[in-house]
């Protein structure tokens, strides 16, 4: 293999960041080295020469890699220094700094904060951190040295700690709260993200990016970034939120429910209080992970790593729903509304349908790939190290993310492939708002069973119709047909409910239920999937 396949290679594995990718896709060269190299960068850093790659030449190419991102380790020991002097530059054990969680609760499950507690967060959070600095500090030294991927791997667990820490503990300081998380965020970047998987290099399969029988590539950039951009706002938000949980600001901006009247009875409610630590903080942790996982792996990443896509969507679908839910139940558990948290999910309920295909198109091939005896029929090796490409397509329709700014409609279109928006979904939608809305156009009272039906049953609807948008699970659009009828029901059963109430809910309800039914127009195709899109 020349030294100027090697370098393209490299160029393309060692920095991950989208819009680096996409611009050595621009690169030109001639002859041969030019067709293999605009393959390579389409798939991500993949090479497809032909043959397989000999151990020695992926150690070299390992080693290459290593050299380019040198910098990279380097950089970890000195955040690790930095950690270690922050509980002294930052005054983590100075009692006039620390402030007790909102509402007069205390930390974890105490009735209220002590002068004992906030002795023993100050001090937490300082073992915490020079203990993770000490860390940062070994483990970085080690992998200055190439070959060393659990060097890493500890390392970038010891981010994911920095993240969680402050939440756990109870950060008593702003400052305490603000080092760590974003320690935390810049050593994961560090470790997995600029660099890529460490390691990966010596395992990897490579082939073209669009999984089979499919029409676009559901690990593309196009693809991925929107998931990044909801991700960060929900982070945003996520965090302004628990920074009132945890003592840091006093006010919430709320401006459909008030602060008083809304917000501040929300976040300080028994519901939130069922936690040992802040519901936000955690919200803050879950985005966090959602948003970097995006810039995780290369266009191919549904194939070459099953285990991340697993686990991004594990944190998008399941844990994404529950925090819907949690949030849609607000009025009925609170009797309160959130506008902050009702923003939270509503960043959220775009990115399931979103996210979905690329689990779909990640499954499908761990099937196939056990199904051919890749990696000796593995399913624990296949799904830790992927599978080869057969059958696979090079994605040609994907645009080149660098393009955004001269395109932003057309990467835009792409980014949302997979998603349709049938105009029986879409009234579904505007029904199930007007659902949610009838409970305060007749008056009833929020506390009621009643408004519990309209708020709770529209919310669903909702939720349901816009997940559904998604072709791979338009099925699910079948449960707006029980809602819908729990709504019309229930109008009627209970004694809270007006006439006019309950009539308008049995409309509302029937005109869900009859739309429900239709599929819609499906644009796109997913191999074998396509039995299922019904």
């Amino acid at each position: 293999m020349s030294d100027q396949s090697k370098h393209g290679m490299m160029g393309s594995r060692g920095v991950s960041r989208p819009m680096a990718e996409m611009a050595m896709k621009k690169g030109q060269h001639d002859g041969d080295d030019h067709q293999q190299d605009h393959d390579d960068n389409n798939n991500g850093g993949d090479h497809s020469g032909g043959h397989e790659m000999s151990h020695d030449d992926r150690l070299s190419m390992l080693k290459m890699h290593h050299k380019q991102t040198l910098w990279v380790y380097w950089t970890l020991p000195m955040l690790g220094v930095w950690l270690i002097l922050a509980p002294f530059n930052f005054g983590y054990l100075n009692e006039a700094l620390w402030v007790d969680p909102s509402g007069g609760r205390g930390p974890w499950f105490a009735e209220e904060s002590t002068a004992e507690l906030r002795q023993l967060r100050a001090w937490l959070m300082t073992a915490s951190d020079v203990i993770s600095g000490l860390l940062l500090v070994i483990l970085g030294w080690r992998s200055l040295t190439p070959n060393r991927p659990y060097s890493l791997w500890a390392c970038c667990f010891v981010g994911v700690w920095l993240t969680f820490a402050p939440i756990l503990f109870w950060a008593p300081t702003a400052a305490s709260y603000a080092n760590d998380s974003l320690v935390g965020i810049f050593v994961m970047a560090l470790t997995i993200l600029i660099p890529g998987m460490p390691n990966m290099i010596m395992y990897m399969q490579h082939g073209p990016a669009t999984p089979p029988g499919w029409s676009y590539n559901p690990s593309s950039w196009p693809q991925r970034w929107i998931m990044i951009a909801t991700g960060f706002v929900g982070f945003v938000v996520s965090r302004y939120l628990a920074m009132f949980q945890l003592g840091y600001i006093d006010f919430v901006w709320d401006p459909f429910f008030g602060f008083e009247s809304g917000s501040k009875k929300v976040l300080n409610s028994k519901m939130s209080h069922m936690w040992p630590i802040s519901d936000g903080g955690l919200g803050v942790v879950s985005y966090t992970f959602e948003f970097m996982m995006g810039y995780m792996g290369s266009p191919s990443r549904w194939r070459t790593m099953p285990w991340m896509v697993a686990f991004f969507g594990v944190l998008v679908i399941p844990l994404g729903l529950t925090h819907i839910v949690l949030v849609i139940s607000q009025p009925v558990l609170v009797h309160h509304w959130c506008a902050m948290c009702l923003l939270a999910a509503l960043v959220m309920l775009p990115m399931i349908p979103l996210e979905v295909d690329e689990v779909i198109a990640m499954f499908q091939h761990v099937r196939q790939a056990k199904q051919r005896g890749d990696r000796g029929g593995s399913l624990w090796q296949i799904f830790w190290k992927g599978g080869k490409a057969d059958g696979c397509t090079t994605d040609e329709r994907s645009p080149d993310l660098i393009e955004m700014p001269e395109k932003p409609w057309q990467l835009f279109k792409a980014s949302i492939w997979g998603m349709s928006f049938p105009w029986t979904l879409v009234v579904c939608t505007a029904l199930g708002i007007a659902v949610m809305a009838a409970p305060t156009w007749f008056g009833i009272d929020i506390k009621t069973t009643a408004a519990d039906i309209g708020h709770l049953g529209g919310a669903l609807i909702v939720t349901v119709s816009v997940i559904a948008m998604g072709e791979v699970i338009r099925v699910g659009r079948y449960l707006n047909v029980l809602l819908a009828i729990a709504v019309i029901v229930g109008a009627w059963l209970v004694e809270s409910a007006t006439t006019g109430f309950a009539i308008t809910s049995s409309v509302l309800g029937i005109l869900v239920l009859i739309l429900s039914i239709p599929r819609g127009k499906i644009t796109e195709t997913y191999g074998s999937w396509d039995r299922f899109v019904r």
